[in-house]
């Protein structure tokens, strides 16, 4: 564990305030829900909770047939982080934070079919991302009881590629199914 120097006390409810700087740089928002863990030491570990990241094996079957079926790049990613990649961009995808411009598009529940053949501009996937690295892209939030937990991500780099209604079928069905999985 690494220590940040910042003591809180604990108020008479049991309840202990996670610092602005913290909550900012592991991305707790208001309403996140976090896991409580306790180690060998005694020391406690909160770490922000993916009710997606509990079918991390799953989505990683998911991702593969995606890619298996349609020959793209297909990934599957919670609200902040890219937990199943499939295809050529495994290594600049996996495990990275999604792009802001991502997570409103999940918050917003919209859904974004985009090419740069038919001068549409694509958003950033991670957030180390300029936007450039696709030719076209399909992103299809994941609903559960309601609430956005993630996105299905199917990704081009063939110069000139478009998705037409059977890759946003095959996205909406993934999203779909995984969204039923979470509220079993």
């Amino acid at each position: 564990m690494k220590a940040t120097g910042i003591v809180r006390r604990i108020d008479e409810l049991g309840r202990v305030v996670i610092p602005k700087e913290i909550r900012r740089t592991l991305r707790i928002r208001e309403g996140d829900p976090l896991e409580i863990f306790v180690d060998r030491e005694g020391g406690v570990i909160l770490r922000k909770y993916s009710p997606i990241g509990e079918l991390g094996d799953f989505a990683k079957e998911y991702a593969e047939s995606i890619h298996q079926s349609v020959g793209h790049i297909a990934a599957i990613c919670d609200r902040d982080t890219v937990i199943a990649v499939s295809g050529a961009g495994k290594r600049e995808l996996m495990d990275r934070p999604v792009n802001e411009a991502i997570e409103q598009l999940m918050h917003d529940r919209t859904r974004v079919c985009a090419s740069a053949k038919a001068g549409e501009d694509l958003l950033p996937v991670t957030a180390d991302d300029d936007g450039g690295r696709y030719t076209a892209q399909i992103v299809i939030p994941i609903i559960s009881a309601g609430d956005p937990i993630g996105a299905v991500l199917l990704l081009s780099r063939e110069e000139g590629a478009e998705f037409g209604q059977a890759e946003i079928k095959v996205c909406e069905t993934a999203a779909g199914f995984m969204g039923k999985q979470m509220e079993n």
